[in-house]
């Protein structure tokens, strides 16, 4: 199956065919680094995250793009409310940007600019843009003429006259059209300002990832990714500053990610309902919390909640289980040349999933299958004898590693991830390690005694704390139900 990606600006999927053969040019927006990212900024990270390793596994080469904001009003406001330099504070918290992304798991981008590193050519975009008229300089301002672009809300599909019948021209704007933006903004006291044509000030938000999405991939190039959140304006500004300025197609395909609501309602601090990265970590492994936002459709709204969480913590934890049977089982083993076509086959259903405009929750769909399909066939009776069944498990065993790291899953020693697992999940239980070691040592010697009716009240004790008892050759092990 050829790769097919949904294009936001034509609202319907499309064969994914890259301006330059065999190569992809992909430019994805960064945060605004004012303070500790959020479960959204986590989802719209590791979406784009999959997709650049997906794009190398299918094998493209592939430039990915992924900005900073550093300078910008919410900057310099947090950093006038500490009384530090507004730098002091987006260097801070691109440093915590960072460490939460490292966490998740992600793969670094080919270049991470910063917007501060790129003023000379957002100035010169803007000049361009004012000589082809469509921009305007205005008491220092310069704005850019929205109804001068034929293709103004081609990305979003709105209507230009619903919009302007809205839209305000807010104190101190010097527009001539209150649907026009900001390219540059007149340098206010206290804020950090570069020498321009049109006197010293600082970039509007739009023009930076115009500016540096066409300085490291080309004037066209073939995606541009983002939340759904940044349709309107951001993208739609985008494109009319960036093929205003060239007269080119911006880009080829655009990618939006869906939105993520807390336990059913959007995110809100005001609601009581925010939750940064650090936060969510400090209860979850991020392999969990990967794997919770890779089981949606990275389209499709996702529902974060604690009780979604801990799912998608006994979904991973079956692939780790299985992992370690399958390697247990295969352990010592004679290699044969049995060929195993059980690999192969969930290889390409896992490329047909993620041709699919990327569908990772039907891929992981399919390394469930093949996880099953370890475990039935682990469990035949002498199954270490049967060649072919043993190189089948081999085959499944070294592809869901090899697939889940498309994913950026499966990375962890099973055993270890584990025991850690466990030990996390026992927190929200009133119970601890120890006390179920000593139930399992007085279960034992129950049995011993052939006090089966004690022996059976143990494990319904436990089981009612939600504690799943795994009697086995080597001893009783214990899991959370």
């Amino acid at each position: 199956m050829t790769l097919r990606v949904y294009n936001t600006l034509n609202g319907a999927k499309q064969e994914f065919q890259p301006l330059t053969p065999g190569k992809v040019g992909m430019y994805v927006c960064g945060v605004t680094v004012y303070d500790y990212c959020h479960i959204g900024h986590a989802r719209a990270n590791i979406v784009f995250d999959v997709i650049y390793r997906y794009l190398r596994f299918a094998g493209y080469e592939v430039n990915y793009v992924r900005n900073y904001t550093d300078v910008d009003d919410k900057i310099i406001n947090r950093a006038n409310e500490r009384a530090i330099d507004s730098q002091e504070l987006a260097e801070e918290f691109i440093r915590a940007f960072d460490t939460d992304m490292a966490a998740l798991g992600l793969d670094l981008p080919t270049c991470q600019p910063k917007a501060t590193e790129h003023i000379p050519q957002i100035i010169a975009i803007v000049e361009k843009l004012i000589e082809r008229g469509l921009a305007y300089a205005s008491g220092g301002d310069v704005y850019y003429a929205v109804e001068k672009f034929d293709g103004y809300l081609k990305l979003s599909g709105r209507n230009m006259e619903e919009m302007q019948a809205g839209a305000r021209i807010a104190p101190g704007e010097q527009k001539r059209n209150p649907m026009d933006f900001a390219l540059w903004k007149a340098a206010k006291p206290g804020e950090p300002s570069w020498e321009s044509p049109w006197g010293p000030g600082r970039p509007g938000w739009h023009i930076e990832c115009s500016a540096m999405s066409m300085e490291y991939l080309g004037e066209s190039f073939d995606i541009h990714g983002g939340g759904k959140d940044l349709v309107f304006p951001h993208h739609e500004n985008e494109i009319a500053q960036s093929e205003g300025a060239t007269g080119k197609p911006f880009v080829k395909y655009w990618l939006h990610n869906g939105f993520v609501n807390v336990n059913q309602e959007k995110m809100s601090k005001s609601l009581g309902n925010f939750f940064t990265i650090r936060d969510i970590l400090e209860q979850y492994d991020p392999e969990v919390v990967r794997f919770f936002i890779l089981t949606a459709h990275y389209r499709s709204p996702i529902d974060f909640s604690d009780q979604n969480l801990k799912e998608a913590r006994q979904g991973l934890s079956r692939f780790y289980e299985g992992l370690q049977a399958a390697a247990e089982a295969v352990e010592g083993c004679a290699e044969s040349d049995v060929a195993a076509e059980e690999g192969a086959q969930l290889e390409a259903r896992f490329r047909e999933a993620m041709d699919d405009d990327f569908n990772s929750a039907l891929a992981i769909g399919h390394l469930f299958d093949g996880v099953r399909t370890m475990n039935r066939l682990i469990g035949e009776k002498k199954f270490r004898k049967k060649a072919d069944k043993v190189a089948a498990v081999r085959a499944l065993h070294q592809g869901l590693l090899k697939l889940g790291g498309v994913l950026g899953l499966f990375g962890s020693e099973p055993a270890a991830w584990l025991e850690k697992q466990k030990l996390a999940g026992l927190k929200s239980l009133d119970i601890t390690a120890e006390q179920i070691e000593q139930f399992i040592a007085e279960r034992k010697q129950a049995r011993q005694d052939k006090d089966f009716a004690r022996s059976d009240e143990i494990r319904d004790e436990l089981a009612a704390k939600g504690i799943e008892l795994l009697d086995g050759v080597k001893g009783t092990s214990w899991k959370l139900k």
